[in-house]
Order: structure tokens, then C-alpha cells, then sequence
């Protein structure tokens, strides 16, 4: 079985093609069951995630699962507060294909799923981007928006403002026009998209903020104890979903549905329901719109099947895309 690196995933994907492969997978043929979580030693704060999912089409089957912990305090000793691995199999023989760096994985596609509901959601003429939290995904959320609106100016906001300008740098090496900021609600109340990627269990972003037109695209909050924006922001906003689950699993969904603030059935829509036509999208120019997403295992699966379309060994697949192992030994 190989394994496929981080060096090799961003060498191979683009968000042009990852993005048109997301928007297929939600429109049929991948099913993932709810994903498994587990706190660690009755810690809330440290979680095993397991994510399994399979297609259901004759050709090209694959069968797919991401384990992934999450750490928070990690930070504090230097290391990444979440690790992940992918395991890709053949969904017609079960045979292992191939094991993937499930962190970069992750990055990728959790970005173009933020690019792919943005696509619906934020206004076609979006020129400022604010970012919250420089972590390892905010660099590739800036290049997912960039690649489906006209982004002029980024701005990088971080509780620790070294690393927004760390952030801003190497943004700005990249081509981009990205400052780090200081005044989160200066630049909130500037920006027409709003991409939040944090471990909060704090609002960060006030609805008050939000100007006619705004896009939130709500990442970070995967727990019913993660906040990262208020209530106000919930009440205001025409609100989306990746998926269903996050009614439960997201704190920003969780608290004011269970407070009465948003109601489940008020939420417009799913990034299935919006790339299918079954949910409409933005309505009109003021609109404020938010997505909020705690991923699934359609994107991993349809991000690693991708991969392996490009990257598989040609002895390892026959005429029909499928697994043709050398022996009869995994």
C-alpha cells in the first residue's frame, strides 16, 4: 500500500478541480454515516474522530475512513493540536490502496468546501477577505476564496498577533495583498467574506458587526462547546450547513437552536441541497448569508479518490479503476 504525503497532496491538487470534485460528490453517489467521536480519557477537550465512507456507484467503488485526534493543548508544547491519517481501500475487493496525510488532506478539502459554498453564497463582486486565525488552515482558505470571488485584500487576525503577520508574510510572498490586523471589529465590519478557522469556545465574531452583503464562513467550531460566532450573528444571517450534522455536533448551531434563536428547520439549506438546485442560494445583494460547516466524509473520500486517479501506480489498477492486488496478502 503507498503512502502519499503532504508534499505530494499540494504538489497534486488545485482548488479548480478539488472544488468541481466536491460539487459531484454531494450531488450523489458517496454515503458517509455519522462520524464517530470519542473524548479521550473523559477529557471533552481531546477527541478520537473516525469518518468512514463508500461510493455506491458500479465503476470506480472506493471505500474510505480518516482517524483524527484533536489536541487543543498541543499548541502549548509546540505541536499541531490536530493529526490525521486517510486510508483509501477498494470498494469492490476491500484491498488497501492507499494511506494519506490525513492533515493535509483535511486542509484541502475542508478550504473547498468553504469555496464551494461561498460559490453560492457570498456576493460575485466579494473583494475583502477577512481571515480569523492563522493556524495551518487559514492559507488555503484564502486560496479556496480567491479561486471562486475577485479577492483584492486579505486580512489576518489571530489572538496572537505574531502569527497573523507570520501569516500575512507568507500570504504576501504568494502574490496576495494580506495585512495582519489587530482590530478584529474594524475588519469584520470592512469585510464582504468572513472565514473563521479557530478552536474558540468564545464568540468572536458579534452580528452587529456584519455589514448588508456579508458572507461568514464559520470553520473552526466541531463541538457543541465551540463558539465562534454570537447569537446575534445566528439571528441575522440566512444560515447553511455543510451537512445536517452540524445542527448537533456545531456550538454555533446547537446553542441557538437550543435556545430559540434559530430554529433547525430555518436553515435554508445543505452544500448537497445547494449544488443539486434542491436549496436556492443568495437572494439579493443585502442578503447576510452563513455557512457552517464541521466537515464530512464525502469531502475526504472525494478528495482522496481524486488523488488516486492521479497519483496511483499503474500496475495497481486495472482497465476498470479498480485494485489489483499482486497477491493475495494485504
Amino acid at each position: 500500500m503507498r503512502f502519499i504525503t503532504a508534499e505530494e497532496i499540494d504538489a497534486a491538487l488545485d482548488f479548480p478541480r478539488l472544488i468541481e470534485a466536491l460539487s459531484r460528490a454531494f450531488r450523489g453517489g458517496i454515503e458517509a454515516p455519522l462520524r464517530h467521536r470519542h473524548a479521550i480519557a473523559g477529557d471533552e477537550r481531546n477527541s478520537l474522530l473516525l469518518m468512514p465512507a463508500w461510493t455506491n456507484a458500479r465503476s470506480e467503488r472506493f471505500l474510505g475512513v480518516k482517524i483524527l485526534t484533536v489536541y487543543p493543548d498541543n499548541t502549548t508544547r509546540g505541536l499541531a493540536s490536530t493529526t490525521a491519517t486517510y486510508f483509501l481501500m477498494s470498494g469492490e475487493t476491500g484491498f488497501p490502496l492507499a494511506g494519506f496525510d490525513g492533515h493535509a488532506l483535511t486542509v484541502w478539502r475542508t478550504a473547498a468546501a468553504s469555496a464551494l459554498a461561498s460559490r453560492y453564497l457570498s456576493r460575485t463582486d466579494a473583494s475583502r477577505l477577512l481571515i480569523v486565525g492563522a493556524g495551518s488552515l487559514p492559507p488555503y482558505l484564502a486560496r479556496a476564496h480567491a479561486g471562486v470571488r475577485p479577492i483584492r485584500d486579505i486580512a489576518i487576525w489571530n489572538r496572537t498577533p505574531e502569527r497573523a503577520e507570520k501569516l500575512a508574510a507568507a500570504l504576501r510572498a504568494g502574490g496576495f495583498n494580506a495585512e495582519a490586523v489587530t482590530d478584529l471589529e474594524a475588519a469584520a465590519r470592512a469585510a464582504d467574506i468572513i472565514s473563521c478557522a479557530t478552536l474558540s469556545t468564545e464568540p468572536l465574531i458579534k452580528g452587529g458587526w456584519l455589514k448588508a452583503g456579508a458572507h461568514l464562513d464559520l470553520v473552526g467550531g466541531f463541538t457543541p462547546a465551540m463558539r465562534e460566532a454570537d447569537d446575534a450573528a445566528l439571528a441575522r444571517a440566512h444560515v447553511y450547513v455543510d451537512t445536517r450534522a452540524a445542527i448537533a455536533e456545531a456550538g454555533d448551531l446547537a446553542g441557538p437552536v437550543a435556545c430559540g434563536i434559530l430554529r433547525a428547520g430555518n436553515i435554508r439549506g445543505d452544500l448537497a441541497g445547494l449544488c443539486s438546485g434542491e436549496a436556492g442560494g443568495r437572494e439579493g445583494a443585502g442578503e447576510i448569508t452563513l455557512f457552517k460547516s464541521v466537515g464530512t466524509a464525502i469531502e475526504d473520500l472525494a478528495a482522496a479518490a481524486l488523488l488516486w486517479e492521479k497519483l496511483a501506480p499503474a500496475e495497481a489498477v486495472d482497465k476498470m479503476g479498480r485494485a489489483v492486488p499482486s497477491n493475495g496478502h494485504g
